[in-house]
């Protein structure tokens, strides 16, 4: 990842989204990255706090799932504006999401986030996902995430 802004920072400064919102200060602050050389993955580095575990030493699912479709929802609005030729992503909002957890995550290093696109159209986008500790993959996720249109409650609330 790059010294460059987030895409959260650079296309939704003032973002309340708990997961990926950069104006809550309370949230996660999760920052989305292209992937040098491939712009159809993006990258998000995680360091969790304590306050999320389920039992010692590991996080609790809904945190990963938290992580996971934010960091997904973002990918597919990259993908949407650069799919569509567009000066910014899409408002774009979850129709579904499926979280596989695999293993335990830990709290107490670093977690990467990695997505990419499996299939798109003109206003929505089926991504998937996984969440690694140490190098070992703790779960993965799939959705399917829509751009939305004048009139409902998420458009131009970025």
């Amino acid at each position: 990842m790059t010294n460059t802004l987030s895409l959260q920072d650079k296309y939704a400064p003032n973002s309340i989204c708990y997961g990926c919102g950069p104006s809550n200060k309370d949230g996660l602050q999760i920052k989305s990255f292209p992937k040098e050389g491939d712009e159809g993955v993006l990258l998000c580095r995680f360091e969790s706090d304590p306050k999320y575990q389920a039992f010692p030493g590991m996080l609790y699912g809904g945190l990963i799932a938290c992580l996971l479709d934010c960091h997904l929802n973002w990918t597919a609005a990259w993908h949407l504006k650069n799919q569509n030729k567009l000066d910014q992503p899409p408002c774009t909002v979850t129709a579904s999401i499926s979280v596989k957890y695999l293993r335990p995550t830990p709290f107490d290093q670093p977690l990467e986030l990695v997505a990419r696109v499996v299939e798109a159209k003109e206003d929505r986008a089926t991504i998937s996902g996984e969440l690694s500790a140490g190098g070992k993959v703790c779960a993965t996720a799939e959705g399917l995430f829509v751009a939305v249109k004048p009139g409902h409650p998420a458009y131009h609330r970025w």
